[in-house]
């Protein structure tokens, strides 16, 4: 069993930024070999995908709401993944979960992720 534990939310004004912080319980070797997600799921909605990245960090994608806004990066030596958000909207409110990936691609999908956290709010407001 591995455990996700994300870190970084808050309260935010539209236009702003925040950073989101995902550890994993993974020693480094492991963690090197996962790939890494980030979901949200807002009040009344779908999980939606937001942002992964392969385990070689040789690959990054984003949802089309994010492209230009966000940025996702990774530290093995930390077994940490990291999702900074910028330009923030009233629209990003949600929770936002951090997920692990053992094998396969589709990082769209949230079916195929293994591991999650807990969630971290995000709230922006005015």
């Amino acid at each position: 069993q591995v455990h996700v534990q994300e870190n970084g939310g808050g309260s935010v004004q539209p236009g702003g930024s925040l950073k989101l912080t995902c550890t994993t319980s993974e020693f480094t070797t492991a963690f090197s070999t996962s790939s890494m997600g980030w979901f949200r799921q807002r009040p009344g909605k779908e999980r939606e995908f937001v942002s992964a990245i392969s385990w070689s960090a040789g690959n990054v994608y984003f949802g089309d709401s994010f492209k230009g806004r966000f940025t996702i990066w990774r530290d093995n030596s930390k077994s940490s993944v990291y999702l900074q958000m910028n330009n923030l909207k009233f629209e990003d409110t949600a929770v936002y979960y951090c997920a692990v990936k053992k094998q396969g691609s589709a990082y769209y999908n949230p079916d195929t992720y293994d591991y999650w956290g807990q969630g971290t709010q995000v709230t922006v407001s005015s």
